[in-house]
């Protein structure tokens, strides 16, 4: 966070520069040639970002921890793929939809959940992702159980179906960015800073005029939305989903992304997300002993705080002290 403040007081015309180099990149290496299994891993990434900052707002700016994130994705995913598949709406509309039903089942569970704190709240949203996933599972008629949601298709923009991996890392990469800014701005607003008012001290707040309660309600409600455009957007990727892709230990994994990245900060949900999507796929060679090597990274991770940018450039000033020191 402290390399973002320096950047911005650069001049605009090389902020701007910047911002632009980091957009190029970002567009041009789909352009790249690489294998479609590299750009699928790519995709997914960018969807656990999208899930990372979602879950951010919520768990790390507003301070409640929640444990059933992955529901929403479902419910997103299912959502979009239902409507697509049975009654042949476009892609774009399911993503809405997702979009919105995942608000709604997000604004039922928050009513009640939300006036509770800490563990219970985690257990209760935990308990939750459970009970969607075993709502798929066995609601057969609807969500066709273990056997899934075939040909789910892919969607068109100007006449165009976006098929490649290639192209619809664009797309995500698009989203992602939508994401990124509107939750940024989001934060910075007066809502966001009342957010992280009642993570600091509820208590203090509610003396300050804040109603806690309809912040907390408000913050989870857009967490869950943002969650279910992702799920529509995983689906509409696979064409072809079950529940087996939303069981409850996914959401420890976007909560430790949230929490690797720093909580509150989206810059780092983000780099984190990336990380622990791509260290299982590049530690593959390691065979039996990936998950030991992927258990050290992390905790290497954690300790130099790799994905902090203030913590990154602090020790690369040090770093060059030392060196001019010798």
């Amino acid at each position: 966070m402290y390399m973002m403040k320096k950047l911005k007081t650069l001049p605009p015309k090389i902020h701007a520069a910047l911002v632009g180099l980091l957009l190029a990149a970002l567009f041009l290496f789909p352009l790249l040639g690489f294998s479609q299994y590299v750009y699928r891993v790519c995709v997914i990434s960018v969807l656990y970002a999208i899930l990372a900052m979602s879950l951010n707002l919520i768990a790390g700016v507003a301070g409640q921890i929640s444990l059933g994130h992955i529901a929403f994705y479902g419910i997103g995913a299912y959502t979009s793929a239902l409507l697509c598949v049975n009654l042949g709406v476009s892609v774009w509309l399911g993503i809405l939809a997702a979009f919105l039903i995942s608000m709604l089942f997000g604004l039922l569970i928050a009513i009640p959940t939300l006036k509770l704190s800490g563990g219970y709240l985690a257990i209760l949203t935990m308990s939750f992702a459970e009970i969607i996933r075993l709502i798929l599972l066995n609601w057969t008629d609807v969500t066709r159980g273990p056997m899934g949601i075939l040909n789910i298709p892919k969607p068109k923009l100007f006449g165009y179906t976006i098929k490649s991996s290639a192209a619809f890392l664009y797309l995500v990469i698009i989203i992602a960015i939508v994401v990124y800014i509107a939750l940024r701005n989001l934060i910075r607003s007066k809502f966001g800073r009342n957010l992280k008012a009642l993570r600091d001290d509820e208590i203090s707040s509610e003396s300050m005029g804040i109603n806690v309660y309809r912040h907390k309600v408000i913050a989870f409600v857009i967490s869950t939305g943002i969650a279910g455009i992702a799920g529509a957007l995983y689906a509409s990727y696979m064409e072809f989903i079950d529940p087996t892709s939303f069981i409850s230990d996914e959401s420890t994994v976007i909560l430790s992304m949230v929490v690797l990245g720093g909580m509150g900060n989206m810059n780092g949900s983000i780099i984190a997300a990336i990380l622990l999507t791509v260290l299982p796929e590049a530690l593959r060679s390691f065979s039996d002993y990936r998950m030991l090597v992927y258990g050290v990274v992390l905790v290497v991770m954690m300790l130099l705080k790799i994905t902090d940018w203030g913590a990154v450039k602090r020790a690369l000033k040090t770093a060059v002290t030392f060196k001019r020191e010798r």
